[in-house]
């Protein structure tokens, strides 16, 4: 990517209830440019329409096909938009019309009960989604809501409960192909948790938005490389390498990337985990997975080490 080109991929992960539209909202502000909101929360973005004087237009969808994003997005580049925000990606997934309704029903038709052809039809229309997201000509900004667990903390002496967001529900994987990724914590806190850019690693920022924004935009303008699609395997087909031919960066130095950047236990016990399919479909060989293990393990121990002595 050039100066000219260059396009902020953001992913903004949280539970619900932790500030993931108006953050987006916030640093959206900051990137510049006019704003359009793709909102599958029923109608939550507008409810924050003024707020700091932030100006955007709504795109509300009821319904969650991959090919009504992928059109959205299309839309608001044609339309001459400098930041888009999907609000939220995970619809795209598990929502009404979204890909996991999609295989379901594609497997009640076809009477043997199972979902293994589907998903060769529902993985290149999602890639074709991640595409248009990759490529489009603006800032997108996606939200992804987790999965929420409860943990009972001592605090004072005192216990108290409190909500964390675990893995985004979309496809596994999935998080490889931004820019920057963060956590949005109940508190509002971003915790970073996959960045290329170098002043944002290992960083949590309060409550972050248009000081974010323009720091981004500045790091964009300097004609950094951002968004060449890396295609990280994630179809359920097992030994069937959906990785496309125009992967411009070897999937071993992706993930070494990511280990290497990672905050997270739940981050590296997800990479872990991934690696363990890999070596089974053949994506990676048995010594690349010896070696990537051994490293995300070292990774994950330093961080806990990290943990203890703070």
């Amino acid at each position: 990517a050039t100066k000219a080109a260059a396009k902020l991929r953001l992913g903004l992960i949280g539970p619900a209830g932790s500030g993931k539209t108006y953050t987006a909202l916030r640093i959206a502000n900051g990137l510049g440019g006019r704003i359009a909101v793709v909102d599958t929360e029923r109608g939550s973005a507008s409810l924050y329409a003024g707020e700091r004087g932030i100006d955007f237009d709504v795109i509300e969808l009821d319904t969650y096909e991959v090919e009504r994003f992928t059109q959205a997005i299309k839309d608001a580049a044609a339309a001459g938009y400098g930041v888009l925000i999907i609000d939220s990606l995970s619809h795209a997934w598990a929502g009404k019309g979204g890909i996991l309704e999609f295989v379901d029903n594609a497997g009640k038709r076809s009477g043997n009960g199972g979902n293994f052809g589907a998903w060769r039809d529902a993985t290149p229309r999602h890639n074709a989604l991640v595409d248009a997201i990759l490529g489009a000509p603006l800032h997108v900004i996606c939200t992804l809501r987790s999965k929420v667990e409860y943990v009972v903390e001592n605090v004072g002496g005192r216990n108290q409960v409190r909500k964390v967001g675990l893995q985004p529900v979309q496809r596994d994987g999935l998080e490889y192909e931004f820019t920057v990724v963060g956590d949005v914590t109940q508190d509002h806190d971003l915790v970073v948790t996959k960045t290329r850019a170098a002043f944002l690693k290992d960083r949590v920022i309060r409550e972050a938005g248009e000081e974010l924004g323009q720091q981004l935009a500045a790091w964009l303008a300097d004609g950094v490389t951002t968004h060449t699609r890396v295609g990280v395997p994630v179809s359920p087909l097992a030994g069937e390498d959906v990785r496309p031919a125009y992967a411009e960066k070897p999937l071993v130095d992706v993930i070494r990337d990511s280990i290497a950047t990672a905050r997270s236990d739940r981050t590296l016990r997800k990479i872990i985990k991934r690696l363990d399919e890999l070596v089974a479909e053949d994506q990676v060989t048995a010594e690349q997975w010896s070696e990537l293990t051994d490293a995300a393990n070292a990774r994950l121990a330093s961080l806990t080490g990290e943990v203890a002595n703070a």
